[in-house]
């Protein structure tokens, strides 16, 4: 049986389906204009409200295997870690949630350093040795992205902050916002 809403009929739920009624018309439209499929169209709109004030930033590394795209703002909040790893790669980062990067292809081309508490997981690309990001050990459910490895045109401006990561618990308690970025 169908139920009424104010002279409307509402269908039954079916999983993953929803009811668009006044704009559905509107939605068909969009859908071919841009021709996009269902799930691409919502894709977008999540995107645009999830993300708003964020832009896409597209990058990866030298050779080009790795290619990926990251939500962050224009002006990047960047990390300059002195621990004994960042110190070697001259690694600076910012930190994003998990949920705000896609790794675009690249995945088999892609292997991991770790060492000492084996929690950062040092991702690099096997044919040119770039690490375009990693997981950091302040953000496990996130990803720290070089940003020198961003394609150029989306980033506007960048603030460096220092990190003692020579004594990396200390420092990671005392920060004030470090284990939230990687929240969404």
């Amino acid at each position: 049986k169908r139920k009424t809403t104010g002279g409307s009929p509402v269908r039954p739920s079916e999983p993953g389906a929803f009811d668009l009624g006044a704009q559905r018309e509107r939605w068909a439209a969009f859908q071919q204009r841009h021709r996009l499929s269902c799930e691409e169209a919502a894709r977008l709109l999540l995107d645009s409200f999830e993300y708003r004030g964020l832009v896409k930033h597209t990058g990866g590394c030298h050779c080009g295997a790795v290619r990926f795209e990251v939500w962050a703002s224009a002006d990047l909040h960047v990390f300059n870690c002195n621990c004994s790893i960042c110190t070697k790669k001259q690694n600076r980062h910012f930190i994003v949630p998990a949920s705000r990067f896609k790794l675009l292809k690249g995945a088999d081309n892609l292997t991991t350093y770790t060492f000492n508490t084996h929690c950062a997981q040092h991702t690099f690309c096997k044919t040119c040795g770039v690490q375009s990001f990693y997981t950091p050990r302040s953000n496990p459910d996130g990803y720290g992205i070089a940003p020198h490895c961003l394609d150029d045109g989306t980033v506007q401006n960048i603030v460096t902050e220092d990190i003692n990561g020579k004594e990396w618990e200390k420092a990671v308690k005392e920060h004030k916002t470090i284990r939230n970025m990687s929240k969404p």
